[in-house]
């Protein structure tokens, strides 16, 4: 059984944790993880990458017009994953990117994430593993 698992509701992260979030090609950290994600160093304004003790990958657009497709996020999901590999020493907690504000499903972005199973910093919402046994 998976012990990786992001709590539901994270409150606070600190030393080594990285809170990861779904952001916008704007940086605009205004609401769902993003905004929960200023509290911890995310930047306005920053759409992309380590930021205090959060790592932002974009789902939206630019000012939140659409949502990014899979196929646009992926790139982002897969430079995320190099870096988790490439720091060790920190443990990232991703939250359901895309599954919020974006509107995707658990099934369209839990995928993205299978090459993550053998990586031992990396902790997955509870919804993301389960997709990922069935698959």
């Amino acid at each position: 059984m998976i012990n990786r698992i992001t709590n539901d509701e994270i409150t606070h992260v600190s030393g080594n944790e990285i809170f990861v979030f779904g952001s916008n090609l704007s940086g605009l950290h205004g609401g769902g993880a993003a905004k929960a994600a200023m509290k911890w160093g995310a930047i306005w304004g920053n759409p992309v990458g380590l930021q205090g003790n959060t790592y932002a990958i974009p789902t939206k657009s630019e000012g939140y017009k659409r949502t990014l497709t899979i196929d646009e996020i992926t790139p982002y999901v897969v430079e995320f994953i190099k870096f988790a590999e490439d720091n060790p020493d920190l443990r990232f907690y991703v939250t359901e990117i895309g599954c919020g504000l974006a509107g995707l499903t658990i099934e369209e972005v839990a995928p993205l994430f299978k090459d993550t199973v053998e990586i031992d910093n990396i902790f997955l919402p509870e919804l993301f593993w389960d997709n990922l046994k069935t698959k």
